[in-house]
């Protein structure tokens, strides 16, 4: 009985939250190695666009509320998520035509992309800032919990609850399938397999009719999707703030390069062992322990590796060990 309490702590407290904050973060990293791999440059806008996009989806379910217009159990924010990713794919395809199209037309070395990807980062952080505020902006609605601790409780008579916020269901749910959709349309349309001959050798696919035209607005209009919906989920679970989502940059690149840059498959894998490794890192064991040993053994402190406000640190340190002994990642992507 101790075994399952522990198990059932562990999965309220670690597994279940990864699971969602790690398919959170695979949807950005799928975009970041899209553009990675068929545009060939790191997108240092990600987090920033991704904000933009979540603040035009919490404007419009605003005023969906103020309509009273609802989605029932579901949050509001579903019906908006359209307009918002109209106008962040609206939003990439002018930036592609005012800045980086000019860079890919004189082949532009990818320093030159990553530097105007810098700008197109500080001119969106600030249309965000006076779009919506600096501000935390909550926009969760419907129902909270699928489940509640004390239910769980109830149900199976266990001494510890198991609580299952609707926004992390809504998560994983939402997540598979946008992720199988991905895969469908990358493996089995002539589109998707039009940018994979495009990733895999330009000048080949160019000869054999291609249009990289055609191949670039596809791919901004799948990284705007992606962004959108990353951005919507991760601030319907938590909370949004632009500078969040800045901050998200750094583990949704860590998580494509964990994975291997250009590979999808690899940025989802990628995601989940960035998700699994923070909060397992940063998560007080003691209590946990104590499931398992007697209670004169169990240590005073908190058994945590690293505090929660530490938790980029294990994102980095991830990274950097990535960076020097496997640097195409765990399915041999890019070298970065």
């Amino acid at each position: 009985m101790d075994a399952l309490n522990a198990f059932v702590m562990l999965a309220n407290f670690v597994l279940v939250p990864a699971l969602a904050y790690g398919s959170q973060l695979a949807l950005g990293a799928l975009g970041i190695t899209l553009i990675f791999g068929i545009l060939r440059f790191s997108h240092f806008a990600h987090g920033d666009v991704m904000a933009l996009g979540t603040a035009v989806v919490i404007l419009t379910t605003w005023g969906l509320q103020s309509l009273g217009v609802s989605f029932g159990f579901l949050p509001t924010a579903l019906l908006a998520l359209p307009v918002g990713m109209a106008f962040t794919i609206g939003y990439l395809l002018v930036a592609d035509r005012m800045v980086y199209r000019f860079y890919r037309t004189v082949r532009a070395k990818p320093m030159i992309f990553v530097m105007a990807s810098l700008g197109v980062m500080f001119v969106t952080n600030g249309l965000t800032r006076i779009l919506i505020g600096p501000s935390e902006q909550r926009f969760a609605d419907g129902e909270r919990f699928v489940i509640t601790a004390r239910e769980f409780r109830t149900w199976t008579g266990l001494e510890q609850g198991l609580a299952l916020r609707s926004t992390q269901l809504l998560t994983l749910v939402v997540a598979l399938i946008a992720m199988a959709v991905l895969f469908w349309f990358l493996n089995r349309t002539r589109s998707g397999k039009s940018m994979r001959a495009y990733s895999d050798n330009e000048d080949l696919a160019l000869l054999s009719g291609i249009n990289p035209e055609r191949v670039v607005l596809i791919t901004w209009t799948i990284a705007g999707i992606l962004m959108v919906l990353a951005g919507t989920l991760y601030g319907l679970d938590k909370t949004f703030r632009p500078f969040t989502y800045f901050q998200l940059l750094l583990p949704m690149f860590a998580a494509a390069i964990v994975g291997g840059l250009g590979n999808p498959l690899g940025a989802i894998v990628g995601a989940y062992v960035v998700a699994f490794s923070e909060l397992g890192i940063t998560y007080a064991w003691r209590r946990f322990f104590g499931f398992f040993v007697p209670e004169d053994w169990v240590p005073a402190g908190l058994m945590q590796i690293l505090p929660v406000d530490y938790k980029f640190a294990v994102t980095f340190a991830i990274l950097v060990l990535v960076l020097l002994f496997r640097p195409t990642g765990i399915f041999k992507g890019k070298v970065v």
